[in-house]
């Protein structure tokens, strides 16, 4: 009989650990994610293409519910640009530099049931994006954290995330 009941639990080890594991919970999302493609479909020839030729960036979900996103283009930190912060007498082309970065800070909570992540905006890069919530719908691929846009402006894109170390 111990045998038998040996067998069962083994059995259902094996059927549980087997299964693809689809955990969307705050605790699978949370950690630092680093950028590996950004790309956007085209809706007339259903193909993809890395946005603006290619973006970098990182996105952090705390455990304590809260989530920090920057978005550059590739290279962004190489220009060998250099202006001072917090001054009015920024150089136009140093200005139009800096429109090649977007980040924000804010809280996020994760709907398990339609495995969509909300982005709730405490700051932003663009002033009028203060206090607006974005939602990904977001799935895991292995080791990779892929999102999309709920927005439908945004809707055409699809972010994958690697765990950054």
């Amino acid at each position: 009989m111990k045998k038998v009941k040996y067998i069962i639990a083994a059995g259902i080890l094996i059927a549980t650990f087997s299964c693809k594991n689809e955990d969307n919970s705050p605790s699978k999302i949370a950690g630092l994610w680093k950028l590996e493609s950004m790309k956007v479909r085209d809706t007339v020839t259903d193909t993809w293409s890395h946005y603006r030729g290619g973006m970098d960036g990182y996105l952090l979900y705390d455990a304590n519910g809260h989530v920090a996103l920057h978005l550059y283009e590739k290279g962004y930190e190489k220009a060998g640009m250099k202006f001072p912060n917090f001054n009015d007498s920024i150089a136009l082309e140093a200005l139009k530099y800096i429109t090649k970065s977007y980040y924000y800070m804010g809280n996020y909570k994760v709907s398990e049931a339609d495995s969509i992540v909300s982005h709730f905006k405490l700051s932003h890069s663009n002033p009028s994006e203060f206090g607006l919530t974005a939602e990904r719908r977001f799935y895991f691929s292995g080791d990779t954290l892929v999102m999309q846009p709920v927005e439908r402006k945004n809707s055409k894109l699809k972010l994958k995330w690697l765990k950054a170390e």
